[in-house]
């Protein structure tokens, strides 16, 4: 259920941060009111938003249903996952047109505020063999004393953010240049990854290890080098296990001190 909480805060600070409103969000169901950039983006309807532009009319936004919890599936609305073509749009949508963001926690004050840097990245790993599997990472810095967040987007999604300083804010100066920040953040999902269960290699490799001497029996008696060697090489491809970094997209999150002492 952990992997369905972080794309449930995921999803969340993704359509939040666009300025979508979000109409209901619980029991692993989201629906959201998408704006009229995010329609253009993810509900593939060129075609309206052309002719409402011709005629002179505003157009309506469609609303997105979405279901994150695979024992609802029976319910109205599209069924979200790892690997489904609807999270890939997205993951694509934020590495095409928001590969670096910068956003601000949104204060009312009437008096000086402190803003503190934080290094935000998200990640996909993905780990290829006899099958694939994704995994989402969202990994939040504090470039100031280290602080480090393994949940960002579940930390985001309580916040509202802008892409605007609010008034009588400032921003704190990091002291944590951003690829040394990078680098800790790479060693957390290191040593994540090397504490997982990895017989899926295993498996991956005993499988592949099987196909490749049922070809070397199969051309035992043939003199047909070339086409064995082939077809080894495709099998090698097929199951050769690696485990993939992919960043999504990142950037600079700056939040106030209360946050700080919270984190």
């Amino acid at each position: 259920m952990e992997k369905l909480t972080y794309l449930k805060h995921f999803l969340t600070t993704y359509f939040k941060v666009h300025g979508c409103k979000i109409l209901h969000n619980e029991d692993g169901l989201l629906s959201v009111q998408l704006t009229e950039a995010l329609d253009r983006e993810l509900m593939n309807r060129p075609f309206y938003w052309n002719y409402m532009k011709s005629i002179g009319q505003q157009g309506e936004p469609m609303t997105l249903s979405l279901i994150i919890n695979p024992k609802l599936k029976h319910k109205e609305g599209e069924w979200i996952h790892f690997g489904s073509p609807r999270l890939q749009q997205i993951i694509n949508h934020l590495r095409r047109k928001e590969k670096y963001i910068k956003l601000y926690q949104n204060v009312e004050t009437t008096i000086q505020q402190a803003l503190y840097p934080w290094l935000l990245i998200n990640i996909k790993v993905t780990y290829k063999g006899r099958q694939t599997k994704d995994e989402i990472f969202s990994v939040g810095l504090n470039l100031i004393n280290g602080v480090m967040k393994v949940d960002m987007m579940n930390v985001l999604s309580d916040l509202t953010l802008s892409k605007t300083i609010s008034d009588y804010c400032y921003l704190m100066s990091p002291i944590i240049k951003l690829k040394s920040g990078y680098k800790r953040i790479e060693k957390v999902i290191d040593h994540y990854i090397q504490n997982q269960n990895h017989s899926w290699a295993e498996e991956s490799l005993k499988i592949m290890d099987e196909d490749i001497q049922m070809v070397e029996h199969f051309y035992q008696a043939k003199n047909e080098t070339k086409q064995k060697r082939k077809e080894i090489h495709e099998i090698k491809e097929r199951y050769q296990q690696q485990i993939i970094y992919e960043v999504i997209n990142g950037g600079i999150v700056y939040l106030t001190k209360d946050f700080n002492h919270q984190a």
